[in-house]
């Protein structure tokens, strides 16, 4: 069954929906990956990750997603010149999406989204259990059953989902980037090398501070 999933920032100031949410429409997997554990840190939102520096994310397509409050403190940041746009709310640090260029139809949006939601439901009730693990590598510890080699079906259907999305448009509309000139619809702020190379030893897989 779908369903739709609000969606809301910790202090509530911005709020949205995910339109037609079940576990077939979405991919689900937790990522142990350094930058993942990176951007927490840079947030100051460390209480996000696992005990073995996982995010819990839902790939979900582009145009399931829209904010109906609070567009104007909507504002991402890479951590590198080339790197994944991780979309957030700057009124309290919450991770609202990570995307790549619309070519490539998804956002990632972190558990925490749902979960502050007025209407919130349990993320397994709605989007069923994580299908796999992802970057085991730089898990903090012993990485998690199945995370270091992914399954090939885990890739599959993620595969399968974004090609999906792809062929029928689910780009359009996007809550982050303009259709008519693919840029970005708010600020970005690109981390300088310096900055990047100071979140590097809070992370795994041997966090200076764990």
């Amino acid at each position: 069954m779908s369903r739709d999933v609000e969606l809301q920032c910790r202090c509530g100031k911005v709020h949205g929906w995910l339109r037609g949410a079940s576990p077939d429409a979405v991919n689900r997997a937790v990522c142990y990956c350094d930058d993942c554990q990176a951007f927490a840190h840079h947030l100051g939102r460390a209480d996000l990750l696992d005990e073995h520096g996982g995010t819990d994310i839902v790939q979900v397509a582009p145009s399931a997603v829209s904010f109906d409050r609070g567009s104007e403190l909507v504002v991402a940041a890479r951590l590198t010149p080339k790197g994944l746009y991780r979309w957030y709310a700057s009124c309290c640090k919450t991770p609202l999406g990570n995307t790549l260029t619309p070519r490539l139809p998804f956002v990632g949006i972190v558990t925490e989204l749902f979960q502050q939601a007025p209407s919130a439901l349990p993320c397994d009730e709605v989007f069923g259990a994580p299908r796999g693990a992802i970057m085991g590598k730089f898990a903090i510890g012993e990485p998690p059953p199945g995370s270091v080699r992914p399954s090939v079906r885990f890739l599959a259907h993620a595969a399968r989902k974004l090609l999906g999305w792809t062929l029928r448009g689910k780009a359009w509309p996007h809550p982050f980037f303009d259709r008519a000139t693919r840029d970005p619809k708010y600020p970005i702020t690109v981390l300088s090398a310096a900055e990047r190379e100071a979140l590097r030893p809070l992370c795994g897989p041997r966090p200076a501070r764990a």
